[in-house]
């Protein structure tokens, strides 16, 4: 299947054109699972989700940039969207998650310093414009059309600065309270976002009509941003030692921690009963989507702060867990990984199919 370069040039236009916000769950799925499997030791895997977690953050952000300079109009109208709004906090939580991969996997510092910098940019842009036009806007939707699990990457993206920047503290040689205050007022305000958020949720899941076609996987984030905020209430203690004052706060952060794990512990069930309503019961088609990847990456976040919450409350226990969640998130990322690929083949086969018949009509 050739594409010259004009029609490879409208492809890619098309493609950054019809951009989804959140597509940069992708790289949060695939670097948290990297993240994960480097925690168990599983060195191959994390080297190799890494590479491709590049390549694929490259990619996503050509798009947007195409997408920002032909299409400003669209990228600000999504923006302004209760439905799909947040899903450009997926850039925020997309930039810190690869960060972190890259300290961890491969200890570059100076990489990840640059990311967290663009991350903190990013995170001021979007927070304060989505929240704003959210709120100004005349023609809001009612709570059942307008609040969705998508809503929590805002707390998702929080909590991924807070844990980059705790990374980050071991490198720098000045500033490291400054560093931490600053990383501890982020963790903080990621469990006020989240807190504010799941109650509307939980209170449109229990007090109003939920249509099965209406439980996208985007509520997934549900659990995945409790998942997030453990690891970065774990990754806080574990470098506590250089900073006094979070020495002395140790105590309620490690309470706090164990809460919000919990938490993401009893959403699991749940979550896969109504997955089960949806797409069993009701006969739901699995079909793909890129909201899919809002399912993926509580699953892999999960595994990999539960381990690290094993180290900072040292209860080596809760290791059995992760050590089979990690087979679960593999598992739904190779399925999830595929359907993408199928849809990559099929827009570009159905776009070359149009483009040949437009040639001979002409």
């Amino acid at each position: 299947m050739y594409l010259g370069v004009g029609k490879l040039y409208k492809f890619i236009n098309q493609l950054a054109g019809t951009l989804f916000p959140g597509y940069f769950a992708f790289v949060m799925a695939t670097g948290a699972l990297s993240i994960a499997a480097s925690f168990l030791g599983m060195d191959w895997l994390a080297v190799t989700f890494l590479y491709l977690n590049i390549v694929a953050f490259i990619l996503l952000w050509l798009l947007t940039l195409i997408r920002l300079i032909r299409y400003p109009k669209r990228v600000f109208t999504d923006l302004a969207s209760h439905t799909i709004g947040s899903g450009f906090f997926t850039t925020v939580a997309g930039t810190c998650v690869l960060g972190s991969q890259l300290i961890l996997i491969t200890g570059s510092y100076q990489a990840a310093l640059y990311l967290w910098a663009l991350a903190i940019i990013l995170w001021v842009l979007i927070m304060y414009t989505f929240f704003t036009a959210v709120t100004v806007r005349s023609d809001t939707p009612t709570l059942s059309e307008g609040i969705n699990g998508a809503w929590l990457i805002a707390a998702v993206a929080t909590q991924s600065v807070s844990i980059l920047g705790t990374l980050l503290v071991p490198h720098f040689t000045h500033g490291r309270d400054v560093a931490l205050f600053f990383t501890v007022c982020m963790y903080f305000l990621g469990c006020m976002l989240y807190l504010n958020i799941i109650t509307l949720i939980f209170y449109r899941f229990t007090f109003l009509k939920l249509e099965f076609a209406a439980l996208t996987p985007p509520y997934w984030i549900n659990m995945g941003a409790v998942a997030i905020t453990s690891l970065a209430g774990s990754t806080l203690i574990l470098n506590a030692d250089y900073w006094s004052f979070l020495q002395e706060i140790t105590p309620f952060l490690k309470g706090f921690t164990l809460f919000f794990w919990a938490a993401g512990t009893w959403w699991i069930p749940l979550l896969f009963i109504l997955a089960f309503w949806r797409h069993i019961h009701h006969r739901y088609p699995l079909t793909y989507g890129p909201q899919w990847w809002a399912m993926v990456f509580p699953l892999a976040m999960y595994t990999a702060s539960t381990w690290k919450l094993a180290a900072a409350l040292e209860t080596p226990f809760l290791t059995i867990i992760p050590r089979v969640m990690i087979y679960v998130a593999l598992s739904s990322w190779m399925m999830v990984f595929w359907g993408l690929i199928h849809h990559l083949y099929i827009r570009t086969a159905t776009f070359y199919r149009s483009e040949r018949l437009l040639k001979r009509a002409k």
